[in-house]
């Protein structure tokens, strides 16, 4: 006989199935990716991924939520990092975004939507660039502990909405011109500039 092979918990069949989307979106993007695909490359039926995410657009949310957990797991605690490694984080996370423009088309598009009335992922995406801003913001104000630098929490603010907004608007204007417009050196390049700024007293000096 042979061995019996215990059935994944709900927990694992959904990470696996996260995991594979998260490549097959990945490669693809939101329109040529099919649900057809997902459940083949793991093993189940389109409505067994359908009993775990109700629906594609479901699926590609939290594809995105995953994608943020993904990042972080081989960091020390498992999330984000604080103060000047947090902005080498970003960076980091920009050059990895260069290898999967899929998932970076998902993001964009369903940020993007999150703005309509009534859209399922406002919500989601109100309280992730909530959490975002104020962990850049912390990040600003651990640097100047560290360097006994005077900061404007205000202004820190201001700059931690500006970076997540440069973010965003570069990988836009890479996804649809990838030939003229460098995703990783125009992010850093704004990011460092914006980070510079906030410490008036030193703005050409580099603090990650």
């Amino acid at each position: 006989m042979g061995k019996y092979k215990p059935r994944a918990s709900t927990e694992e069949k959904r990470r696996e199935i996260l995991l594979v989307a998260s490549d097959v979106f990945g490669k693809k993007g939101t329109s040529n990716a099919t649900l057809e695909e997902i459940a083949d490359r793991v093993g189940m039926t389109r409505a067994g991924v359908l009993h775990h995410f109700k629906s594609k657009r479901a699926l590609l949310l939290e594809v995105i939520k995953f994608r943020d957990v993904h990042d972080l797991e081989n960091l020390e605690g498992k999330r984000m990092p604080r103060g000047a490694d947090l902005f080498r984080h970003l960076i980091d996370t920009v050059k990895t975004n260069v290898e999967r423009p899929g998932i970076v088309q998902t993001f964009v598009t369903l940020s993007s939507e999150s703005v309509t009335d009534n859209n399922p992922g406002r919500e989601d995406f109100a309280n992730r660039y909530d959490a975002l801003r104020g962990e850049i913001t912390d990040a600003l104000i651990d640097i100047a502990k560290e360097r006994k630098a005077t900061i404007n929490i205000a202004e820190a603010e201001r700059a931690s909405s500006a970076i997540i907004g440069l973010l965003d608007g570069v990988q836009l204007q890479w996804l649809l011109e990838p030939d003229k417009v460098d995703l990783v050196k125009s992010s850093e390049y704004g990011v460092r500039k914006i980070v510079a700024s906030v410490f008036s007293a030193a703005p050409n000096e580099e603090y990650f």
